[in-house]
């Protein structure tokens, strides 16, 4: 797979998305993001682990390992994390005020579609 593609992926991935607008706010400890997104939908320890991993990779995400007892573990934004998620954010937004039209749109397809079958 191409890099651009592959980068892409990961931003726009389910959890990539929730992650980077997450991380707009502030920086997070793991139990806290996992909390905050899962105000939207569950997401396992492992699956969370993952998606910061590859964000990590990528440049997106800093995670920040302070060597205290407990251990202390800080997600934050990179500048190059912060321009995505911005950009993502921007998209999730444009998304939310726009449903409407997007449903309006579904139900007069799938009209002209049941109309189309019934005249065959």
């Amino acid at each position: 797979m191409c890099p651009y593609r592959l980068v892409l992926e990961h931003v726009t991935s389910r959890w990539g998305v929730l992650v980077l607008i997450e991380l707009l706010d502030r920086p997070y400890r793991f139990s806290e993001l996992r909390r905050a997104i899962e105000r939207v939908g569950r997401i396992s320890e492992k699956m969370l682990t993952q998606t910061l991993q590859t964000l990590e990779r990528d440049g997106l995400v800093h995670r920040d390992a302070k060597p205290v007892i407990p251990p202390r573990v800080d997600y934050s934004l990179t500048d190059l994390g912060r321009e995505a998620a911005e950009q993502v954010r921007a998209l999730a937004l444009w998304t939310q005020q726009r449903i409407p039209d997007v449903e309006r749109s579904r139900r007069a397809y799938d009209e002209a579609r049941t109309q189309s079958a019934q005249a065959s």
